[in-house]
């Protein structure tokens, strides 16, 4: 028992020191649960139980920034029962509504990450998870956007098979590769809306990089030097 109680202490400890770390987790281990999903019920119920876990996350880690929370509970709770009526319910014009409340949620998270990454000019160890975490942030919040742009116009995106429309982890991995400018995807954008959203992408991916990323590289570098 005692033990036990250690560990649980233990447990909420790094809780409390790394709770980024914990959302990153969340964000990769729903990378392996996403190729599970599939477009008949029961892929769609995986889907909503893999966003009912990483939402609440976001909000736990936007506690630790200077973002007020409540405007973050404000958009994650109508967008869970939104996923929880379209999915359960078969509601599919819900939806691209919840995707696009989704979007914003992740936006918000992503904001409040890199509000707490500038605000000191020390650079913890939850900091480091917290670059990694905002960049999975912002990927899936794009991802959403690009998936209530689809619902709301059809044919935005094209592929392989042009005939149908792109699943959640074809826009996902859209999202991953504009936002990585690393230009590997077999995903287009057709429409002048899904268009935007893409350069709009590129534009958040090559601006975190090259100012908050390379913000805690320099100060990382820099503390190794001081300690030298």
């Amino acid at each position: 028992m005692g033990t036990a109680s250690w560990r649980a202490r233990r447990w909420r400890v790094v809780a409390r020191r790394h709770p980024s770390a914990f959302l990153l987790a969340a964000q990769l281990l729903s990378l392996l649960v996403y190729p599970l999903m599939d477009d008949g019920s029961g892929g769609r119920l995986l889907f909503g139980a893999v966003a009912l876990v990483v939402v609440p996350l976001a909000l736990w880690v936007v506690m630790r920034s200077p973002l007020m929370n409540w405007i973050g509970w404000l958009l994650a709770i109508p967008a869970m029962a939104l996923t929880v009526l379209g999915v359960l319910f078969g509601y599919d014009a819900l939806l691209p509504l919840s995707a696009l409340l989704e979007a914003a949620l992740y936006f918000y998270a992503a904001g409040g990450l890199i509000a707490y990454m500038l605000r000191d000019h020390k650079v913890t160890a939850d900091e480091l998870f917290a670059a990694g975490a905002t960049f999975t942030l912002l990927a899936w919040g794009f991802g959403y956007a690009y998936l209530a742009c689809q619902a709301w116009n059809p044919g935005s995106f094209t592929g392989i098979e042009p005939e149908r429309q792109r699943r959640w982890l074809d826009l996902l991995f859209y999202s991953f590769s504009n936002l990585s400018a690393t230009g590997l995807g077999d995903t287009l954008p057709m429409t002048a809306p899904a268009k935007v959203l893409t350069m709009l992408e590129q534009f958040a991916g090559v601006g975190y990089i090259a100012t908050v990323v390379s913000r805690l590289i320099g100060l990382t570098i820099l503390r190794h030097d001081r300690r030298d």
